[in-house]
């Protein structure tokens, strides 16, 4: 038997602290949620004595079985009848005694087993009574492990920050603020995804004087991480590096996937190199996941150029190595080159090809509609025994659905369903797309319908598919109705969808509802993109509305919403109708001059409409002004057009342009200027050009 002393009467102080609400938060009464409840009736105190006499043999039953099978946080405690009705003072009394008289673990062993009942887990004093024992006795240890329980079970409840604050409150019981204290707090914040509290407690770690280590950054790293914030981990990360700390592998390598896979490519370079920098070895994972994050952005030069360095680092590839580079010549266009790498895995003892292998090879040989190709992967991929996973069924899938062959695409639904393996939203997306694309809309209804049968739910892009269709077909009011319908469905729409209706509306010239739907979409919170802008632009400028369509433009920088291409040419075009066409020029130019490439509508438009007005030196100036393929080509379709209009005379300078850049002049053009000057009998023009031709020829 063990024996024990509990003095129940020395520990406890009169106080009528039952009166303080047991879950509540009150910061400013730190003081009183860690005083003793008092036991005045002595079937309580009996109560009491009987579970702090069981909870003691049970730990000392269990200290006996072999090594590591103890856990006290998993003690099965055989406690008497009375502890279902144990009170959160009773508990609050028992973690004291057990603390005074039977030391920590003991005490910590009640503490793990009260937490899992409802009526403890939130009471915050039970959390501070324990902490301030163990605060008592000098074990910090054991108080972390009651703050982090307190922590991590509040945040469940939405009651986080009342517990950091009391955390830090705390320092008026004794508790030591150091770095560990505050690493645990800030552990338990970040794990919870709180950055923003993280960030404030980082805050009131350097304000009570507590230097920050090497853990107190990594936890902010590896939080922005798991939550993508390249941003604010790069920002962290260069904290922890300027201060001299080293960083483990482990977090290097979550780091350069983090960065990879959200497209900060050049940034996880800069960390990789950074990494070999500081002495620390790169495994084949911290290769494997820079290898694919530079071939996912096409730079697949540079990625064989890190192959062959993890070659001499002798390391060895792994398929999973492979696959990414195959992967990113198919999405490159090189499926031959990656054909070739396939085979070199296949060749291989070592490594062969995986499912994830042959479904990269198949989707490259789908994107070049090579369909048999890639149904041959598919039969010799099920004779190694491999069995085609869902990616690799939607892969072939979408691929026959592009080109049409919709009959060997339910034929692979059904091959599907006879392996047991269900399509998802994504497999129906890519098939109900191809089918809107080929005009077979009733068909892909009905694929929708077939998708609620297989218990699946249209989503976000889905309702897209249908939305786009039915703007391009004119029919605004199935158009609306689906998004009605989205709407009901509780699916936010975005702005690619608000976009797509603004365009639809545009090209109508319905400008008035074009304004209704961008102000719906500023009140739901969302950005107009580039494509938005240009829509009202263009709609506006199709009305004849020149000055609201200038509005547009000027609002669109305003808001950092950098113009592209299109946008200027709308704009160029519209001014152009108008026959305003210094402003035309304007922005042009200024268009130029951020290195946008002019389309050919936009450059024949301006310069045409420059001519016009008999400012043919001033076209010519524009066109100057742009690369010599961009330039030949527009005075080329110019020369045709002011021939076909009988205008020779201008047509003769941009003709003879032609002449002294390329002396070997399509026919068509040749025929075209020749035929004009005959029809104005201008044949001395024909004579002077053929020999100024044949100049330049010698």
């Amino acid at each position: 038997m063990v024996s024990l002393n509990l003095n129940l009467g020395r520990i406890y102080l009169r106080n009528p602290a039952s009166q303080l609400p047991l879950n509540g938060v009150h910061v400013s009464k730190v003081r009183a949620f860690t005083r003793i409840p008092t036991i005045d009736h002595p079937a309580s105190s009996t109560i009491i004595q009987r579970i702090c006499f069981r909870v003691c043999e049970s730990y000392y039953n269990q200290q006996r079985k072999p090594p590591n099978s103890f856990n006290s946080k998993h003690l099965p405690l055989d406690l008497p009848l009375e502890s279902d009705f144990l009170t959160a003072e009773q508990a609050i009394t028992v973690v004291a005694a057990l603390a005074d008289d039977a030391g920590a673990m003991v005490a910590l062993s009640f503490f793990y087993w009260a937490v899992e009942i409802p009526r403890f887990r939130h009471c915050m004093r039970f959390y501070i009574v324990s902490a301030s024992c163990f605060i008592r006795k000098g074990n910090l240890e054991r108080t972390h492990q009651v703050l982090r329980c307190m922590l991590s079970n509040f945040a469940e409840v939405g009651m986080l920050k009342e517990a950091v604050d009391m955390v830090l409150e705390m320092q008026t019981q004794g508790l030591v603020l150091s770095i560990q204290t505050l690493n645990c707090v800030l552990g338990v914040v970040n794990g919870t995804g709180c950055v923003e509290m993280a960030e404030n407690v980082f805050d009131e770690m350097c304000k009570r004087g507590v230097i920050p280590n090497p853990y107190s950054f990594t936890s902010m790293v590896v939080a922005y991480c798991r939550l993508g914030r390249t941003s604010d981990a790069g920002r962290w990360l260069g904290e922890l590096l300027s201060r001299g700390f080293l960083v483990d592998n482990a977090t290097f390598s979550l780091i350069i996937k983090v960065f990879c896979v959200n497209g900060c490519v050049n940034r996880a370079v800069w960390i990789f190199n950074r990494m070999v920098e500081m002495g620390l070895e790169p495994n084949i994972i911290n290769y494997t996941c820079l290898i694919d994050g530079l071939s996912k952005r096409g730079s697949i030069k540079q990625a064989f150029e890190l192959l062959e360095k993890l070659d001499r680092s002798g390391l060895k590839p792994n398929v999973y190595t492979h696959t990414t580079l195959i992967d990113g010549l198919c999405k490159k266009g090189w499926t031959d080159k990656a054909f070739r790498l396939f085979l070199k895995l296949v060749r291989s003892d070592n490594y062969k090809p995986n499912v994830h292998t042959y479904t990269a090879m198949i989707a490259g040989y789908c994107r070049e509609e090579k369909l048999s190709r890639a149904e041959m992967l598919l039969e010799k991929m099920q004779e190694q025994g491999l069995v085609p996973n869902l990616n690799t069924y939607t892969t072939l899938m979408d691929g026959h659905a592009k080109v049409g062959d919709f009959g060997r695409v339910y034929e692979l639904f059904d091959t599907m369903a006879k392996h047991g393996i269900y399509p998802n939203m994504c497999t129906y997306n890519s098939v109900i797309d191809s089918l809107c694309k080929k005009g077979r809309i009733g068909e892909a209804y009905s694929l929708l319908k077939r998708s609620y049968w297989d218990g699946l739910c249209a989503d976000k892009v889905t309702y897209t598919i249908l939305i786009s269709e039915s703007c391009k077909q004119k029919d605004i009011k199935q158009a609306l109705a689906l998004v009605g319908k989205m709407i009901g469905n509780g699916i936010a729409l975005d702005i690619h969808t608000y976009t797509t209706l603004i365009a639809s509306f545009s090209r109508q010239k319905k400008m008035r509802d074009c304004e209704r739907i961008f102000l719906d979409a500023a009140k739901m919170g969302l950005a107009p993109t580039t494509q938005t802008y240009t829509s009202m632009i263009s709609g506006y400028c199709r009305g004849g509305k020149i000055d609201t369509a200038m509005k547009v433009f000027h609002e669109m920088r305003t808001n950092a919403c950098a113009p592209d291409s299109v946008t200027f040419g709308a704009l160029i075009g519209g001014l152009c109708k108008e026959s305003m066409l210094d402003e035309a020029r304007s922005l042009f130019e200024e268009m130029v001059d951020k290195g946008l490439s002019p389309c050919e509508v936009t450059r024949m438009t301006i310069a045409y409409e420059f001519c016009k007005k008999g400012e043919a030196c001033t076209a010519m100036l524009l066109l100057d002004r742009l690369e010599k393929k961009q330039r030949m080509r527009t005075v080329t379709s110019l020369v045709r057009k002011l021939c076909s209009e009988h205008k020779v005379g201008m047509a003769t300078q941009f003709f003879d342009k032609l002449i002294q850049v390329n002396q070997n002049l399509d026919g068509v053009t040749l025929a075209a200027f020749t035929t004009a000057c005959y029809e104005s009998n201008n044949f001395a023009l024909v004579s002077d050009m053929s020999e100024r031709i044949s100049k330049y020829k010698g």
